[in-house]
């Protein structure tokens, strides 16, 4: 189940490097626009990804308990939620977007492609969300595949579509914005078909149940707080590194895109986990539960120390691939040896949350995260003062992962998160 999750998540990265490639040869000032407008993007979907893990764990929980009606019926809940969360940003981000352009620091050059491409990009978050919701559906299901299939074609088809428009029609960036909405909107479509042939063969009501989609918001804001304090230590980090030098963020960057890079692979245990428990759960399986937590933390910790090896064996040619500068490679080589020694820490704390969201114990997750901000927070903003540079910060992004293990490592222990049925 890991490893096809593992390429749909790698596959929305890929959307935004198709972009990069083809606006990047139309200027600087577009590209720079571009990165602007993606960062809201990605902010937004990430804000929202609780729409496929909550929608996973509570689905999970119903194919365990033998209720594949119910278990459709509660994806669709998650579904009807994504439109109406999606209607919401498109209503809030269509008259905001030069503000929110500003906001984010944009050149007067590069404002204009920023607000182009973010307003028409904006126009595809429904369909954004419906992915993400139909995605937790299917993972709940235990179907893995079928959303790789649909993220590897709707890939091909963003390529093509951006290349067509942007060169073909002569749209420019406007050309890129399009074709990304185009192919998002029809990955969408894809999705509600698959959800609608298994709904109509199972019985199962598509008609939108306010108790379900509120119970499915209820679900959700617990790992909306944990989602949020997890993007609050990133941001916090990335103000640290700007403080270090410009030698220094520039590095960071460089590791923290390979750090993004290996929590995808670390992510897809997680995601597997999540189907899995929630299953087991919800047919009463305890010790089913218990056995499978132990295996994938052993699968976490495995790939862990793989990615480690690697990271350390492959930093020479590794790094001349983002730049030639000397002083970020002599910032980078050191922080590079420390994320490759938390990589066996970051499979156990990615295995534990994904074990505990298919247990629905979201409000956990929840404190433990803001904990871990807390912890987090101050300790990085003494790197500056108390100095070690870029190691020093990666030295706290692994005291951060630590803290992160040491509280998903006790409830664990405690047995607290084992709540059988079909609901939690």
């Amino acid at each position: 189940m890991a490893v096809p999750a593992f390429g749909a998540l790698v596959a929305e990265p890929l959307f935004l490097m198709a972009d990069t490639a083809i606006v990047g040869h139309l200027g600087t000032a577009q590209l720079a626009g571009l990165g602007v407008a993606s960062a809201l993007l990605m902010t937004a979907v990430s804000v929202f990804v609780f729409l496929a893990y909550a929608t996973t764990a509570a689905v999970a929980r119903r194919v365990g308990a033998g209720d594949l009606q119910a278990a459709i019926r509660q994806g669709m809940d998650g579904i009807w939620l994504a439109l109406l969360l999606g209607a919401a940003v498109v209503a809030v981000a269509l008259p905001t977007a030069p503000a929110l352009v500003n906001l984010f620091g944009a050149s007067e050059a590069a404002a204009p492609y920023a607000t182009t491409y973010l307003r028409i990009s904006v126009l595809g978050i429904p369909a954004m969300l419906v992915v993400l919701a139909a995605t937790g559906l299917l993972r709940g299901l235990q179907d893995t595949k079928t959303p790789l299939y649909v993220a590897v074609a709707g890939f091909v088809a963003n390529g093509a579509l951006n290349a067509g428009l942007v060169y073909g029609a002569g749209l420019g960036i406007a050309g890129s914005a399009w074709g990304t909405v185009i192919a998002q909107c029809g990955m969408a479509a894809v999705y509600l078909v698959v959800v609608l042939r298994g709904a109509r063969k199972h019985g199962a009501s598509l008609r939108p149940d306010a108790a379900g989609i509120r119970a499915s918001a209820q679900a959700g804001v617990p790992l909306l707080v944990r989602t949020l304090s997890l993007r609050a230590v990133l941001l916090i980090a990335t103000a640290v590194a700007a403080r270090l030098g410009d030698a220094d963020i520039a590095a960071h960057q460089i590791i923290l895109s390979l750090w993004s890079l290996l929590a995808f692979a670390l992510d897809a245990i997680a995601i597997a986990g999540q189907a899995i428990i929630g299953r087991y759960l919800g047919a009463g399986d305890t010790q089913g539960a218990r056995d499978a937590c132990r295996r994938m933390v052993e699968w976490g910790v495995a790939v862990g120390v793989v990615l480690g090896v690697l990271v350390v064996l492959t930093r020479p040619a590794f790094l001349p691939l983002f730049t030639s500068d000397s002083a970020v490679k002599d910032a980078a080589l050191p922080a590079l040896v420390i994320v490759a020694l938390s990589q066996p820490i970051s499979g156990i704390v990615f295995v534990l949350d994904g074990v505990l969201m298919g247990a629905g114990d979201g409000p956990y997750l929840a404190w433990a995260m803001l904990l871990t901000l807390a912890v987090f927070t101050p300790v990085a903003l003494l790197v500056p003062v108390l100095g070690g540079g870029l190691t020093a910060l990666w030295a706290t992004m692994t005291l951060m992962m630590t803290v992160r293990m040491l509280t998903l490592w006790t409830r664990t222990r405690s047995g607290r998160w084992i709540v059988t049925g079909a609901t939690r």
